[in-house]
């Protein structure tokens, strides 16, 4: 009975206990030193990935750099350039110090011999041998890592077994025999082991490091019972070793103390050194992508620094420049350079910027809106040693509020043309209305005139309307040369204009059927227009007005309009595809803008060139359209 109450309390703790369980296995090991658990703050804790597995070294084995292992100069100081340049570590840079300390120890362990047999005190032969091996031993770690191959010469982040046993583990056992020694030597090795304990807590791990501490005190303790069998005092003997033996302990841990402090800090410094670096990576690819220019300039007029665009502006068309370079001696760059001494001397800039003309050659000129800010503020003017300079062409900035201004005319415009359809409609109504009551030839005449402005009107307003936001139209799969073969003849019939071998109008269609991405609709726009451009400029001579169509190449068909007249004069050609632009009084100037807007729609590009001399049609306006293969065949027309 007592056993089935005890069960469902079993049960019950079962699923505690498991949850305790599955706690205890999420929670990280403690790790092998005392201040191994490096930095788990933002800027420390990505580096955690990159650190050993058993995470027993408080140093790390490798230096973070994001661009490949190089370092970048401009972010380190000589001393840390050499050492990341050298690849040392935290851990190399101690290790060797210590290298080079036992070396030391070693040499002065000779000198110190030296110096005793000078003053009459002969030491043994067995504490000579165990110096002087100890010399070879400590000189020989030093000098190793010069004469290694590099492949052996990689970073270590915790000090290896060998390794111990040729540095910490030689100490102790020379150290020991000199320190069983004294007594005949004539002098006390004790501090001596200030050296291992001192290297065990910064190198090894807590264990290893507390291990080497209790070894040392054993040693102690040894060699004072050893003495008190010989005949010594107990009390006094005993107690200088425990304190020598505690004196270790602290050392380890003030030493493991120092060195988890010291590897975080230089982890930290290290990550935030790579983060600096990232953000300066980061920094100069927007400047360098940036439409503005942007110079960096000293006091001396010499050029620091300057993005793409800042050497596009301040060279001549098709020139390269690169920085750094000086801004005096070149006289393009006068105006420029008066403005950035004025700048130094003053101290401020109008926030707007002001113009500064960069003349290359006669004829050949460039308006730079200037502005300039400061590295650093101060209250004294004059004392700032860099500014940098935002150049931008103004011929750009005309253009982008040119393009914001017509954004905005197009908006309103499409909305009044919307307001006027209704109304023309009924105007045109009303009239044909007075058309069949009118009875003379002056009443005809009015309606005549009536009706033709409300054509124009009608035509102004569908342009507008074609230029107003409105959802894609979707894109379609079309047979080019059909449907220009049927805008041609219907525009040739509209227009009065004969089309064939002997007329105005001459087309060139290839026989099978080449299929584009566009809308019908919309291409016969296309082709109405430039038809209509075509025809205004040419004579009315045979083939005056020409129409192409061919395939490019499997991805690009080609529509081409072809007339005689004059050759466009390059003032006028460009603004050709700028709205609200037209060579003639009664124009609307939106043919052309709409032809591009409508062949950008469908990812078909328009252009004009002008022909040589020697061909007769020399105005020449292309649309190049995407081909595409149809994937279904058509149904077939009902009759």
């Amino acid at each position: 009975m007592q056993e089935e109450e005890e069960a469902p309390a079993s049960e019950r703790r079962g699923p505690e206990r498991r949850a305790r369980e599955r706690r205890s296995a999420a929670r990280p090991e403690p790790r092998e030193s005392w201040f191994g658990a490096l930095g788990e703050g933002a800027d420390t804790a990505w580096r955690e990935a990159q650190l050993a597995g058993d995470g027993e070294s408080r140093f790390d084995g490798a230096w973070p750099a994001g661009d490949g292992g190089a370092s970048d100069s401009r972010f380190l100081t000589r001393q840390a350039q050499r050492i990341v340049d050298a690849g040392q570590t935290a851990f190399v840079r101690v290790y060797r110090a210590f290298l080079a300390a036992r070396a030391a120890i070693g040499v002065m362990l000779l000198i110190t011999l030296g110096v005793a047999v000078l003053f009459g005190v002969q030491p043994s032969a067995d504490v000579l041998v165990v110096c002087l091996a100890y010399a070879a031993l400590s000189i020989g770690a030093w000098l190793m890592p010069f004469f290694v191959e590099p492949a052996m010469r990689q970073p270590a982040d915790r000090l290896r077994t060998r390794q111990w046993l040729l540095t910490i583990g030689v100490d102790i056992v020379c150290f020991t025999a000199l320190h069983v020694l004294a007594p005949v030597a004539g002098l006390n090795y004790v501090a001596l082991f200030v050296l291992p304990a001192l290297m065990a807590g910064v190198l090894t791990p807590r264990r290893i490091a507390l291990a080497t501490s209790a070894g040392i005190t054993l040693v102690l303790l040894g060699a004072a019972w050893h003495s008190v069998l010989a005949g010594g005092d107990v009390t006094v003997l005993m107690s200088q070793a425990g304190l020598a033996g505690s004196g270790m302990f602290v050392i380890t841990v003030l030493a493991s103390e120092l060195a988890g402090r010291l590897a975080r800090e230089e982890l930290t410094a290290r990550g935030s050194l790579e983060l600096a670096r990232q953000q300066a990576q980061l920094n100069r690819l927007v400047i360098e992508e940036m439409q503005d220019g942007v110079v960096v300039v000293d006091r001396r007029g010499r050029v620091r620094a300057a993005n793409p665009a800042a050497c596009a502006l301040l060279a001549p068309e098709g020139a390269n420049l690169s920085a750094p370079f000086a801004l005096r001696g070149v006289g393009a760059w006068s105006a420029l350079v008066d403005a950035v001494e004025r700048a130094f001397v003053e101290g401020v800039w109008p926030e707007a910027g002001r113009d500064v003309l960069i003349e290359f050659e006669p004829g050949a000129s460039r308006t730079l809106r200037t502005r300039v800010r400061f590295t650093r503020r101060r209250d004294a003017p004059g004392s700032e040693e860099f500014c940098v300079l935002f150049l931008e062409d103004v011929r750009s900035m005309q253009a982008r509020t040119r393009q914001e201004k017509l954004a905005a005319m197009g908006r309103v415009s499409a909305g009044i043309a919307h307001e006027i359809r209704n109304p023309l409609s009924a105007i045109a109504q009303a009239n044909a209305l007075l058309a069949e009551d009118a009875a003379s030839v002056e009443q005809r005449q009015l309606t005549r005139m009536v009706a033709d402005n409300v054509a124009r009107l009608k035509r102004i307003v569908d342009d507008v309307m074609e230029l107003s936001p409105r959802a894609a139209s979707e894109t379609q799969v079309i047979d080019a040369g059909a449907h220009a073969a049927a805008a041609c003849a219907e525009w040739a019939r509209m227009n009065g204009v004969d089309c064939g071998a002997d007329g105005t109008l001459q087309i060139e269609i290839p026989a099978e059927p080449l299929h584009v991405l566009f809308d019908g609709d919309h291409l016969r726009r296309v082709l109405v227009n430039l038809l209509d451009n075509a025809l205004r400029h040419a004579s009315r001579a045979p083939g005056a007005v020409q129409m192409l169509l061919h395939g490019k190449d499997a991805n690009v068909a080609v529509l081409t309009v072809l007339n005689d007249g004059p050759p466009i004069a390059p003032e006028v050609e460009r603004y050709f595809f700028e709205p609200f632009f037209s060579t003639r009084s009664r124009g609307t100037g939106l043919g052309l803008y709409i032809c591009r807007e409508l062949c950008e729609r469908y990812g078909a590009r328009i252009s004009f060139r002008l022909r040589p001399t020697t061909r007769r049609h020399r105005n020449e306006f292309s649309v190049a359209m995407r081909r595409q293969a149809l994937t279904t065949l058509p149904e077939p027309a009902k009759l």
